[in-house]
């Protein structure tokens, strides 16, 4: 089976924060989703479902793929209602007519879901698949390839290597992060227990690739049964 080897890196992490998996070719990008989430702490994708929203960026093709249905509502009417949008444009006060501009050209692109489109493409063009998740938090990723692979002898993602502890769910972008760690990993700071109590209701782990191999591998065997990893 033919695959890919992919670093995942969380952008502005110091030190960084990266994990280098190995993916069979044709996943979509719900299944690249759903490989991020199980590499890090974060709580949406299989076998969780739903918690936060995302979107993949591919620039260069001007596509957008995307699970926020507002964003692809709002896509649809632009494109069914082009006129309507240039005139608000003409109509527009000055001060307002760069953001809009930029709102236009947004909602212009090619957007597609998740399930619908494969990776393998844009992983083989050698740029960059940049991933946000939480637009609240605002968790940017760099996706690249590191190489293909021919023979891959399993039907699921495996872990190779990696580094650093990924932040929890809704820590508060990666200010918060830091201040979690600070007062997580010292025993005197005054917010250690709170903290500590947090962190086990949002099933913040420390970096296992044991751990992580097996949320990988359940990917392929659990749909949507959270149960399946006890």
């Amino acid at each position: 089976m033919k695959a890919y080897i992919i670093r995942i890196e969380l952008t502005g992490s110091e030190p960084l924060v990266w994990r280098q998996v190995v993916i069979p070719a044709g996943l979509t990008f719900k299944d690249l989703h759903d490989v991020i989430q199980n590499a890090t702490n974060f709580k949406s994708g299989v076998p969780n479902g739903l918690y936060h929203l995302y979107n993949f960026e591919l620039p260069d093709a001007n596509i957008v793929v995307t699970d926020n249905e507002e964003m692809m509502l709002d896509h649809k009417d632009f494109m069914a209602n082009r006129d309507v949008y240039e005139k608000r444009l003409e109509d527009i006060p000055p001060e307002f007519q760069d953001f809009e501009k930029r709102r236009q050209e947004g909602l212009s692109r090619e957007f597609w879901r998740p399930a619908k489109l494969s990776v393998d493409r844009f992983l083989k063009s050698g740029k960059p698949i940049e991933y946000m998740y939480d637009f609240g938090d605002g968790w940017q990723f760099e996706i690249k390839l590191d190489r293909a692979v021919e023979n891959y002898p399993f039907g699921y993602p495996s872990l190779l290597d990696g580094a650093e502890d990924a932040p929890p769910e809704d820590a508060g972008g990666l200010g918060g992060f830091y201040d979690f760690l600070k007062a997580y990993r010292d025993p005197s700071h005054p917010e250690h227990r709170s903290m500590k109590t947090w962190a086990r209701s949002q099933g913040y782990q420390k970096y296992d690739p044991v751990k992580i191999q097996k949320r990988l591998t359940a990917i392929v065997f659990c749909e949507h049964d959270p149960d399946c990893l006890k």
